[in-house]
């Protein structure tokens, strides 16, 4: 039986079986190298294959139920749920720790690192590869054009690193970017230190008009009379704001 790739769920399959085992050993991260490991999306088990030596519980969550069928006979011993990971309570999956791994479908890669936001006290680490725009972004400094949302909400908990690019040519069928494969390690930040529910909305905010100063674009959020109005911070564009920045415009927002 051979599993054929499907555009409608973002399906690029790996062929390259050396980036395979490198994006596998991404998850040795101390001192979390004895914890269970969940792949998203594993296709046809080539990233599997090289996770399953490491000797430590995995599971798999698949959404295709004609790779869900071959991987059960591919290795039997295997825990594969199928479903969308999307709409999974992972908690049903682990009670505890847990790393965070795959080969990312492209269609769903930045719905998937939110939800990492919802579990990140469960997933102290969270790897793979996914199409390189998002990866670089997840992990952009701030100043750096390719900065978004995804970059402060992540980075505020996360230290995001960017290890390798791999080439379109590697992939069946082949896709029309390239990739990259980061890794995201839990920082120690336990709170913010502000309303979180607000940070997000701030950040959003500020980035739903990334063209224009802060001042611009979160201007619904500040009343008129607000001293804020003066801070030289918002004449700042989002992308060159740093994550305490945000914290900083967050509890000042939330002083008002």
């Amino acid at each position: 039986m051979r599993v054929k790739p499907k555009k409608a769920l973002g399906q690029h399959f790996l062929t390259d079986m050396n980036v395979a085992s490198r994006i596998a050993d991404t998850v040795d991260v101390e001192p979390y190298t004895s914890l269970p490991i969940l792949e998203i999306g594993p296709g046809t088990g080539v990233l599997t294959r090289f996770l399953l030596p490491k000797g430590r519980e995995l599971k798999c969550v698949e959404l295709d139920s004609e790779s869900v069928e071959y991987l059960h006979r591919e290795y039997p011993s295997l825990g594969v749920t199928e479903g969308d990971f999307l709409k999974m309570d992972l908690h049903e999956l682990y009670h505890g720790e847990f790393c965070l791994t795959g080969n990312y479908p492209y269609n769903i890669s930045s719905q998937i690192f939110f939800r990492l936001l919802e579990y990140r006290e469960q997933i102290p680490v969270c790897t793979g590869m996914l199409q390189r725009e998002v990866a670089e972004r997840i992990c952009a400094s701030p100043g750096t054009k390719t900065r978004g949302i995804l970059s402060v909400l992540l980075q505020a908990w996360y230290k995001c690193e960017y290890l390798f690019t791999v080439s379109e040519h590697v992939f069946n069928p082949p896709p029309k970017v390239k990739s990259g494969v980061i890794r995201l390690v839990r920082n120690e930040v336990k709170s913010l230190g502000c309303d979180e529910v607000l940070f997000k909305k701030v950040v959003k905010t500020s980035f739903g008009m990334r063209r224009k100063t802060l001042r611009n674009s979160l201007g619904p959020l500040i009343p008129k009379e607000s001293p804020l109005w003066n801070d030289p911070i918002l004449a700042e564009r989002p992308e060159r704001l740093s994550v305490e920045q945000f914290i900083y415009l967050t509890k000042s927002i939330q002083g008002i």
